[in-house]
């Protein structure tokens, strides 16, 4: 790290100050400059710590850091870590330009996978698919046109559509199976294999509205002319997003990523009472069969839903880049893992710039319990150098050397 890095690294936080008794000292930064853990009854990163170090030890980066153990440094992954900024996909997607052939074939998804693990060696390998991709395996159809995006012909919003749902059929999804055993095999314990699904009432959007909307007003809509409806869906919805989750894991993901992409357009009490109880649910399940699987939620628009989603028992929450990282983890509290949250449009920046803001947000973070990412996806036209280069400072980062940093600083800053 250069001499310039690390006079950024060790500047000051945000706008939030610390102490020795300060929320910063208690997420493991001692005023005396040494690395301590903090344990107590209430906090889930000290809970079992011991135990689970034991069991843990092999487990990558990522997954420890999710789970809260202590770990040297935060890991880093991207969300959309693999597609169209990358110069070999597009080269690929010339070959196979569609997209459910890329995202539905075994050999295909593999490779687009592997891509960007090749190339910038991330903490975390996710694989490569679609929140709808198993719709069909529970009874809706859909296709995907170039200027519409997900369209599904036979929306369901009465009692009648709800008859076309079944359990879901694993036969159907038979390549996100064997995609991941693969990619487990392919990255061994150097990276956590990474799974995500939709939340029900994500997916139900697309399932209700016929497709992608910015109004959501007929979903909106259904919550008060067809309740009954709804929920009936939804609870569908949560039972078999649970089951393809589990699923997941028993095919070798070592974590999930649950995206509630449009939960932020509900208000935080319509949230709480269509959202929030159905992932709740998930994460029960899940936890019965998988109860060593983290767990991660990332909601686009979450800051003002953050104390609710911790409601729902994830073990990691992940922030979009409105939310100020410092604020975040002091409203979320030491006991549950973060993850993010660095503006994509950084990405675009001058490599200092890009250095200087990745430091603030691990600073601000706090030591362990955090997963470095993106604020939201990868966005298209990013340079891949700029990509390269988020991952060789993430490296780069250890969290001894930030504690030292710090131990000169026992008074409170104020900006």
């Amino acid at each position: 790290m250069t001499s310039h890095a690390l006079t950024s690294f060790s500047s000051s936080c945000c706008s939030i100050g610390w102490s020795s008794s300060s929320w910063f000292d208690k997420l493991g930064f001692s005023s005396n400059g040494e690395t301590r853990i903090r344990v107590s009854s209430e906090s889930k990163l000290g809970k079992n710590m011991f135990l689970r170090a034991s069991l843990s030890s092999s487990d990558p980066l990522l997954v420890k850091a999710a789970r809260g153990d202590p770990v040297s440094r935060p890991p880093a992954w991207m969300m959309r870590q693999a597609g169209r900024y990358m110069a070999v996909y597009r080269k690929l997607a010339e070959k196979h330009p569609s997209f459910r052939e890329r995202s539905e074939t075994t050999d295909l998804i593999v490779e687009i996978s592997l891509q960007p693990w090749k190339a910038f060696r991330p903490d975390g390998v996710i694989i490569f698919s679609d929140i709808l991709t198993p719709l069909p395996a529970f009874g809706v159809p859909f296709d995907i046109e170039e200027v519409r995006g997900p369209v599904i012909q036979t929306p369901i919003r009465s009692e009648e559509g709800l008859k076309t749902l079944h359990p879901i059929d694993f036969d159907k999804l038979h390549f996100v199976g064997e995609s991941l055993k693969i990619l487990r095999q392919e990255v061994g314990q150097h990276a956590a294999v990474l799974g995500f699904v939709g939340a029900p009432w994500t997916i139900a959007t697309y399932i209700v509205e016929g497709g992608t909307t910015r109004t959501y007003t007929t979903i909106k809509s259904m919550c008060h002319t067809a309740p009954h409806v709804l929920r009936a869906l939804l609870s569908h919805l949560s039972q078999a997003i649970s089951d393809y989750i589990i699923f997941q894991v028993e095919s070798g993901a070592h974590c999930i990523q649950i995206f509630d992409s449009w939960g932020g357009q509900l208000p935080p009490d319509m949230w709480e009472k269509w959202s929030k109880p159905y992932i709740t649910e998930i994460v029960g399940r899940v936890r019965k069969k998988c109860p060593q699987t983290p767990l991660v939620l990332y909601i686009n628009g979450n800051g003002g839903l953050l104390e609710r989603m911790k409601g729902t028992e994830v073990d990691v929450i992940g922030l979009d880049w409105t939310v100020d990282m410092a604020d975040g983890r002091q409203r979320l509290g030491s006991g549950i893992s973060i993850q993010g949250n660095v503006d994509p449009a950084y990405l675009f920046s001058p490599l200092p710039a890009l250095t200087e803001e990745i430091q603030r947000v691990v600073r601000c973070a706090g030591q362990g319990g955090h997963i470095l990412n993106l604020g939201h996806g990868v966005l298209v036209g990013t340079p891949e150098e700029a990509v390269a280069h988020f991952f060789d400072v993430a490296r780069s980062l250890k969290y001894d050397a930030l504690s030292e940093d710090r131990v000169d600083e026992k008074s409170k800053v104020v900006v």
